[in-house]
């Protein structure tokens, strides 16, 4: 399976095409850049070039796969609109998958992983994996939530993500890969086996926008004192 895959929705903008079968995720083409902003303008290009690099035509994939959060409120909306744009103008399935649950793939075959993302203001987007199921569901969680569940993994658990330098004090006898974004080649092969009927490419938020929408049209009289 010929598949492209789309990741904006934390440190990094990247767009890859990938060749996945029972061997596993060759990456044919990839472009990756550090970014929080300006996705909008670059990642049409990036998938131009990671797709000349592969040496194949948007017409020859089979898939698109694109991380959908938690993360950057602004950066994940710009690759699900993209991915979902590029996917209807194929004809080709898209499937969404959580950036937890890439980074915690990311992290290689150890029986106990917990994926972090610093969600900023005291808290962090946390999953917590063992023997490759998932220990409960995605969660924001505050620093000294998960801290004291970090304190229960064994020795030789990986805290992967931006999340888990956060941890130091209490990282002894874990392996901490503080990446700033899932890897490409778990993205590829987690949207390969992914069911396009259940993985929906949809934004997965764990915490309400910073941003309120207005409780009043412009131009309109506030209302009796004490309310908005």
């Amino acid at each position: 399976m010929k598949l492209m895959v789309v990741d904006t929705s934390l440190g990094l903008c990247t767009v890859g095409v990938f060749e996945v079968d029972s061997a596993g995720a060759s990456c044919l083409g990839l472009r990756s850049e550090p970014m929080t902003k300006g996705h909008s303008e670059r990642i049409a290009g990036f998938a131009r070039d990671a797709a000349t690099a592969a040496g194949v035509s948007f017409t020859q994939l089979d898939r698109i796969g694109v991380t959908v959060g938690p993360g950057s409120f602004t950066g994940l909306r710009v690759g699900l609109a993209f991915a979902q744009g590029l996917a209807a103008a194929l004809d080709r399935p898209l499937v969404g998958l959580s950036g937890l649950d890439v980074l915690a793939a990311s992290a290689g075959e150890a029986a106990e992983v917990a994926a972090l993302i610093d969600a900023r203001r005291g808290q962090v987007y946390a999953r917590f994996w063992r023997d490759g199921a998932a220990d409960g569901p995605a969660e924001a969680l505050t620093l000294e939530a998960a801290a004291d569940r970090i304190a229960t993994l064994a020795d030789g658990a990986v805290m992967v993500g931006s999340g888990a330098v956060l941890f130091a004090e209490v990282a002894a006898g874990r392996t901490v890969l503080a990446l700033e974004g899932p890897d490409p080649g778990a993205l590829a092969r987690l949207a390969a086996a992914a069911d396009p009927a259940l993985a929906l490419p949809r934004p997965l938020y764990l915490r309400a926008p910073d941003a309120k929408p207005p409780t009043r049209l412009p131009g309109q009289a506030r209302g009796p004192a004490g309310t908005p």
